[in-house]
């Protein structure tokens, strides 16, 4: 996968690969919720999911030649000064959101959770795409993009209504929020490194490997302060998740060029709103949006994008 093939890929296939980044998102944030309320640490969940990604992708790199060629551009950009320390801080935000997805998602479902990285997601993508902050340069705000997001946002009130607010603390809805914001953020940045390096994979194994860091430091801190986590579990599907990441990270990578960084986050808003109302109608949480409020936002959801999706002029 090289830019110029992202470029070729219509926009319809690249929405769609959006979307199922939203999929593997909500189910990612169950699964590390769930490991995070069983270990009694949320922190220390994402730690481990990490790990397992990082892992693979220590596995896969140096198997692909155009990965060992872009370990090379990265490692001579920072020796040079070409590639800047900002772009290698994606991994932070990751940390961010998987530390997130443990203190949050297994304590009041997905679909809350999800509602809150929606509106820090959708925000920060519009200011990032005015400013020209992606690989994909300047993109215009148009009337389209300005309605879904404010459509996402319809949504994100439409599931914070009825007993939500009663039922949830602050600090958890804020935490959701600025995932949302630093996962904009991420694939922004994520996006310019693989314009430098020439390599999707490898811009998310500095990703994964600079988060794997701060949160080994952030859990050991995390233990020292309030004790040893419980046991670990023996069912093997709560250390997927990090492989899940490495999927979602590496193709929001690789589209993020073709379609910018508000219409990669509506896509993945979608997905999300979807996979986490399945989940949470199949598998509830203890608090979280009513049936009609999930349905509702769901709806919502998939008007923002629409609206959203760039159309094509006819000559």
């Amino acid at each position: 996968m090289t830019e110029n093939s992202a470029a070729r890929m219509p926009t319809i296939v690249a929405v769609g690969s959006a979307v199922s980044i939203g999929v593997m998102t909500a189910i990612q944030a169950r699964i590390n919720g769930v490991l995070g309320v069983t270990l009694d640490d949320g922190i220390l969940a994402g730690f481990v999911s990490f790990s397992v990604g990082l892992i693979a992708l220590v596995v896969l790199v140096p198997l692909m030649p155009r990965a060992r060629r872009g370990v090379a551009a990265l490692w001579n950009g920072l020796r040079r000064g070409s590639i800047p320390f900002w772009m290698l801080l994606g991994g932070a935000c990751g940390a961010l959101t998987v530390s997130t997805q443990g203190l949050v998602a297994g304590a009041l479902g997905v679909a809350l959770f999800t509602v809150g990285v929606v509106a820090g997601q959708t925000l920060h993508g519009l200011v990032l795409d005015r400013i020209g902050f992606g690989p994909a340069g300047v993109v215009a705000v148009t009337p389209g993009r300005v309605i879904g997001g404010a459509l996402v946002l319809v949504a994100v009130g439409i599931s914070l209504g009825g007993d939500v607010l009663s039922q949830a603390p602050l600090w958890m809805l804020l935490l959701p929020f600025v995932a949302g914001v630093g996962i904009a953020w991420q694939s922004a940045a994520n996006g310019r490194l693989t314009q430098r390096v020439q390599s999707p994979i490898v811009a998310t194994f500095a990703s994964f490997f600079g988060g794997a860091i701060l949160l080994a430091v952030a859990a050991i801190v995390n233990i020292v302060v309030t004790g040893p986590p419980a046991p670990f579990p023996t069912e093997p599907w709560l250390y997927v998740g990090g492989l899940i990441g490495v999927v979602y990270i590496l193709l929001g990578t690789f589209i993020v060029a073709r379609i910018g960084v508000l219409l990669l986050g509506l896509g993945s808003v979608l997905g999300q709103l979807l996979t986490s109302a399945i989940i949470d109608l199949v598998w509830p949480a203890a608090a979280g949006p009513a049936v009609w409020q999930i349905i509702t936002m769901v709806l919502v959801g998939l008007a923002a994008v629409f609206v959203a999706m760039p159309r094509r002029r006819r000559g």
